[in-house]
């Protein structure tokens, strides 16, 4: 028993270490007044309570853009192209409006740690009592947001796949590590 709580612990601590906020993905039109509004929010907003939180606009008005906006309607299995449709880790949204606040903080939530939480609750409360002071203060955080760019989409894709990769490696290797442990410790009980 102490062997399995022990490998639990080690796949823990492996683990607590690769999670992240969930990133938001925009669809947006620039003639579309309510992509307009969730933008604001997540630029006057979210990027400043969420420090880890990364949003990637895509104009789906530009011809390039297009194949990746098709493959996010058939992800979200949304039958019309209406915008905007955010993508908050697996969950998807269609349209905006003031009340989908909450939802959309719950939804980059999801993957955040008690302290992450913790940290975003004392921003947002930080952020309402002097919104200009706060936002001064973590300037940085503007470059939170960036238009998609299909080539650097397509290296990022890649250097995720190595490091996909990496991680598997690693997981394969402490199972292994652990096994072996199990059964060297399991011969010497029947000596």
């Amino acid at each position: 028993m102490k062997k399995l709580s022990f490998l639990s612990a080690l796949l823990g601590l492996f683990f607590v270490g690769t999670a992240s906020a969930a990133d938001i993905t925009i669809y947006y039109s620039p003639y579309c007044p309510h992509c307009h509004h969730a933008q604001e929010f997540f630029s006057n907003k979210m990027i400043y309570e969420y420090p880890k939180l990364r949003v990637v606009q895509v104009n789906v008005m530009e011809e390039k853009n297009l194949p990746v906006f098709q493959e996010a309607l058939a992800k979200c299995e949304y039958d019309d192209g209406g915008v905007p449709v955010i993508v908050v880790g697996e969950k998807c949204f269609q349209g905006y409006a003031d009340f989908m606040e909450q939802e959309l903080r719950d939804a980059v939530e999801v993957d955040l740690s008690s302290r992450e939480k913790e940290t975003a609750a004392e921003n947002k409360k930080a952020l309402e009592a002097d919104p200009e002071a706060f936002k001064s203060k973590h300037s940085d955080r503007k470059n939170a947001i960036s238009e998609y760019d299909p080539n650097v989409a397509a290296a990022e894709a890649e250097k995720k796949s190595s490091e996909g990769s990496s991680v598997y490696f690693y997981v394969l290797l402490i199972v292994l590590v652990a096994a072996l442990g199990f059964v060297l410790i399991r011969k010497d009980k029947k000596k």
